[in-house]
């Protein structure tokens, strides 16, 4: 098929994809990527609800209250306790409920993190990320709960709506949307005006660094693709990835809505979606699901289905943790951030506070066996 250079995507190309499986290879050093974070949402949770307590501390009580909400593996105390370079119990008085409180490594570490978060370059490249997260595929509008779901991942402060959009009345606007499956009112975030300056995917920078503009832009962007050891594509299977990838390319900040979606071309540029929404994520990962639940709010969430599964060069899917992560594959050399954003600095951080947590407990048992030693001598 002879396809126009100056509108690639008036054609709606048909489905070529073939009748194959597409098996999945474990990648050992993504799952590791994963691993590392093992706990670390929950413990930066529970370390902003006791912040933001007034007593910079919350009762074991209450902090119990906070086992679903903040999704914790076991009990609040264990979680407590599992981590005593973070976390610390207190009791005043005997005849109040122990408390628990973070530690001056934590506390000076919360510090930091909030120098951060605040500093003018961190919070302009908030603003543009989540920009551009609401500007995917030409929308304008999201419900507040998708964008809680991946907050995490943005890189958004825990109380971003009072703490960041309220300082961007000119890009943002909290207002309510009608819920298309239920018809229910919901409080949604707006974009104010579209920022054509910002509608360039990552994709695209590569391409224009590299001298490419315009209609051949469109035509010789592909997607990097990296498999683990041990993965092979059917012939069929690779013969049709070749051949899709010569496909236009055509913007994730365009509205395509109108290819068939059952297309190649239509799938290329889902793939594109998903491709920068990872991209705009500090971490280049997030849950499966909450792709999913953002790609039914672009009514795509079949689409997101399917392209995840068809490009495993592209995407890994992680069944660590008891759930399924989505990694961008070309965003890590083996389980390393190629591009480390400041705030993943902050967070390996606290990935290593928690992981002393095991010498600690040595030294800490080291001292009661002494203690004991000097009981039983006297």
């Amino acid at each position: 098929m002879v396809l126009s250079s100056k509108l690639p995507h008036q054609f709606n190309l048909i489905r070529t994809f073939v009748n194959a499986k597409v098996k999945w290879v474990r990648d050992p050093y993504l799952d590791t990527a994963v691993l590392k974070e093992k706990d670390l949402k929950q413990v930066i949770s529970l370390k902003n609800q006791i912040i933001s307590s007034p007593s910079k501390s919350l009762s074991i009580y209450t902090a119990s209250l906070l086992k679903d909400p903040l999704n914790l593996p076991t009990t609040t105390t264990k979680f407590v306790n599992k981590y005593p370079c973070v976390f610390t119990q207190f009791q005043s008085t005997p005849a109040l409920l122990p408390h628990v409180k973070l530690t001056p490594q934590a506390l000076s570490l919360h510090n930091e993190e909030m120098s951060a978060h605040n500093s003018s370059d961190n919070r302009k490249d908030t603003v543009q990320r989540l920009t551009r997260f609401l500007m995917l595929a030409g929308m304008r509008q999201l419900p507040l709960y998708v964008i809680d779901k991946l907050k995490w991942d943005l890189g958004l402060p825990h109380d971003y709506v009072t703490t960041l959009l309220v300082d961007y009345p000119d890009y943002f606007d909290v207002c309510g949307m009608e819920d298309p499956s239920s018809g229910k009112e919901l409080l949604a975030l707006e974009l104010i005006t579209w920022r054509k300056k910002l509608s360039v995917s990552e994709l695209e920078k590569s391409a224009m660094s590299l001298g490419y503009s315009g209609d051949k832009r469109r035509h010789d962007i592909v997607f990097p693709m990296f498999f683990p050891k041990g993965f092979d594509l059917q012939k069929r299977v690779s013969t049709w990835v070749e051949n899709w990838q010569t496909l236009p390319y055509i913007s994730p900040y365009e509205d395509a809505f109108h290819l068939d979606s059952n297309s190649d071309q239509a799938e290329k540029w889902t793939v594109a979606i998903l491709h920068e929404l990872l991209s705009l994520l500090v971490s280049k990962k997030t849950e499966r699901k909450n792709l999913l639940s953002y790609g039914q709010c672009l009514g795509l969430g079949s689409r997101f289905e399917k392209a995840l599964v068809h490009h495993p060069g592209i995407f890994y899917i992680s069944n660590k943790l008891t759930t399924q992560t989505v990694v961008l594959r070309e965003a890590y050399r083996k389980d390393f951030l190629v591009k480390k954003h400041p705030l993943m600095g902050m967070r390996y951080r606290y990935i290593h506070l928690m992981n002393k947590t095991q010498k600690r407990r040595e030294q800490v048992g080291l001292k009661d066996d002494n203690k004991l030693n000097l009981f039983y001598r006297t």
